[in-house]
């Protein structure tokens, strides 16, 4: 990966749960599972988190990664006049702050944490689920569309760590545009 653009960014949470909380759940409620906020996460290519649901799963092999913008979850929060949220509740992997993340859609980026360097690859948006409304706030479900982080493919082994951490881009970001909803399919429109 070519990067031209180096970006300090901090990882706030890195959410590690080995079960799916609301994946299939409709009648029944989410399901209380064992979820890890954890300090470090260790990542391995081609097949995502070590001990996360999504790890080593065919159909998730290009989406097995989730991120997601502090900034995003808080101005939602705003916008609907609540308490801000718990961020683990939307059961994105990595929870960051100070990264604008869809200009990355389609791009290989790479976060550095404590001398560790992971690569990946945003493949497409992570939409949000109905389940936003029960479990964020009523409303949550429409006002996190645009802004529900990325799904992403990593490409080398590594680990994150929680804390200050380097986002390398290829293309240039701005970090003070994290929390704006974006129009994710621009090629749809009339």
């Amino acid at each position: 990966m070519t990067a031209s653009y180096r970006y300090d960014v901090e990882v706030l949470h890195l959410l590690v749960s080995p079960a799916h909380a609301y994946f299939g759940r409709a009648r029944e409620g989410a399901a209380d599972v064992p979820t890890t906020d954890a300090g470090q996460a260790e990542l391995v290519a081609g097949k995502g988190v070590v001990g996360d649901r999504f790890f080593g799963k065919a159909a998730h092999m290009d989406a097995a990664v989730t991120l997601i913008a502090a900034e995003a979850l808080e101005a939602m929060a705003l916008e609907l006049g609540v308490e801000p949220f718990d961020p683990l509740l939307t059961r994105r992997n990595v929870v960051l702050r100070g990264a604008q993340l869809a200009p990355l859609l389609g791009h290989a980026f790479a976060l550095e944490s404590r001398g560790d360097l992971v690569r990946l690859k945003a493949g497409r948006p992570a939409h949000p689920c109905a389940w936003m409304d029960e479990m964020l706030a009523p409303g949550a479900h429409k006002a996190m569309r645009g802004r529900g982080g990325m799904r992403c493919q990593v490409l080398s082994d590594g680990v994150l760590h929680r804390g200050p951490a380097v986002l390398i881009s290829p293309v240039q970001l701005d970090p003070e545009r994290a929390g704006d909803a974006t129009l994710l399919r621009p090629s749809r429109l009339p």
